[in-house]
């Protein structure tokens, strides 16, 4: 576990949150976060070290599984959307099936099949009975790969989806039929709450009976409904509640509300919590200046593609402004403020991996140094292609004259950040030594008349 938790901590930017394991589900969750590009090279670095290490033929636990590296959800958290977050799970499924053999299956919303939404029909018999089936029965065929079960690995399941919360409560039993009643009567398949899954357990370490839940959706199922319906139950069979536990992460909503709920509190707000506040007055105290002043530092990043794309993603709020002044869809133009935010972060990651490749010995830097380029090329590439798309949009607007100032200054503020990034492409075609990528790149150029 250690060696995974390394593996995915080689990624800059990506910071572990959380740690999970126990030995009676035998399983390890960990909970990071990053820009997204950085995460996705995470995932498929810790996937890559679980294959490597985790022999399932000499695995049991509580837990169901398929894989070594059983399930990675991408999940958004801020700036990034859902639906890119599905794209994110489709290029870490190509990547897993391509670098290590081990066949993936998609879920929830990147699922392409509708029985692959919900992860437990894909895990149904597990390892021991995919490694059989696969290959032979058509309905266990993957999404991505060939249907070739990896020998000791057996296959990942990769998808995108909301945040959840993993919660169990303990009974005071060890009768793991009354966690498996318990588990039916709450669960949404047979008839119980719309977004809970759930299964009955048994915690041997504690000789102990455990109902372990999802929740897919804790505003509309809140964890509070779920728990006093699992106390409920396990009363009608005589039996206490010992605990309760998060598996992973929660969000603090969650507990929020379930305060609200237990103490009856009379006209509760989030305002009302300390940590809120404090947060509230930091978030208040960054932004524009932050970023400024790191503009200004005598550092290399970021510098002048963040920038770059700091005045594509301002072009982006002024097209999403006029247009929702002007009643039409601000969307295309959200979505672009998302990636031009994105990619101002994304491209000083990219430069810091140039310097990091010269940074190797002087023998062995110059495949990293190549590597690195065509990252620090491809990122503002990117941004002068979608500020391309955007411009064209931009001018593409029919809004009331009195909008037309805003409209103007988005323009100016896009070709602005056309000419910053090609700048940008320019220098870091100059030091690339592979000639196909350096023609592709000025091709996709042409392409846009640049």
């Amino acid at each position: 576990m250690d060696a995974i938790v390394q593996a995915v901590l080689t990624v800059p930017d990506v910071v572990l949150l959380d740690r999970e394991s126990d030995a009676d589900h035998n399983r390890c969750v960990l909970t990071f976060v990053g820009p997204p590009a950085a995460v996705a090279d995470a995932a498929v670095r810790g996937v890559e070290k679980a294959v490597e290490l985790i022999d399932l033929t000499k695995h049991q636990g509580a837990h169901p599984r398929i894989g070594a590296a059983d399930v990675v959800p991408f999940i958004p958290i801020e700036g990034v959307t859902l639906e890119e977050c599905v794209r994110l799970a489709e290029r870490v499924a190509n990547e897993i099936w391509n670098k290590l053999r081990v066949p993936v299956y998609l879920y929830e919303s990147a699922a392409r099949r509708p029985d692959r939404v919900n992860l437990e029909n894909i895990r149904r018999g597990q390892f021991e009975a995919l490694i059989k089936e696969m290959g032979t029965v058509a309905e266990r065929a993957p999404d991505v790969g060939d249907a070739v079960c990896h020998p000791t690995a057996g296959a990942t399941v990769v998808g995108a989806r909301k945040f959840l919360i993993a919660y169990n409560v303990n009974l005071g039993t060890p009768d793991v039929a009354i966690a498996k009643k318990i588990a039916r009567t709450i669960r949404f398949s047979t008839g119980g709450f719309r977004f809970v899954k759930s299964m009955g357990v048994m915690l041997g370490t504690r000789n102990l009976a455990q109902v372990s839940i999802n929740l897919t959706d804790f505003e509309q199922t809140p964890m509070h409904l779920v728990f006093e319906t699992v106390r409920r139950e396990a009363e009608r069979y005589g039996v206490p509640v010992v605990g309760s536990e998060i598996v992973g992460l929660i969000p603090q909503k969650a507990i929020e509300m379930s305060a609200g709920y237990f103490l009856r509190f009379e006209n509760f707000r989030p305002e009302l919590v300390l940590e809120n506040r404090v947060a509230e007055a930091i978030g208040a105290r960054s932004g524009l200046p932050e970023f400024l002043d790191a503009l200004a530092a005598p550092t290399a990043t970021p510098g002048g593609g963040s920038a770059s794309a700091a005045a594509a993603a301002m072009a982006a709020a002024l097209g999403a402004m006029v247009t929702r002044l002007a009643k039409q869809d601000p969307e295309p133009f959200e979505t672009d403020r998302r990636f031009f935010t994105e990619a101002v972060d994304r491209d000083a990651e990219a430069f810091q991996k140039v310097m990091a490749a010269y940074k190797r010995p002087k023998d062995e830097r110059a495949p990293f140094v190549e590597e690195a380029l065509h990252g620090a090329a491809e990122v503002p590439l990117e941004v002068f292609e979608r500020a391309s798309e955007m411009q064209a949009r931009l001018n593409a607007l029919q809004i009331p004259a009195k909008f037309g100032s805003d409209l103007a200054v988005a323009k100016a503020l896009t070709v602005a950040a056309q000419a910053g990034v090609l700048e940008n492409v320019n220098i870091n075609l100059d030091s690339i030594q592979d000639e196909a990528f350096k023609a592709a790149v000025q091709a996709r150029l042409r392409a846009l008349g640049a």
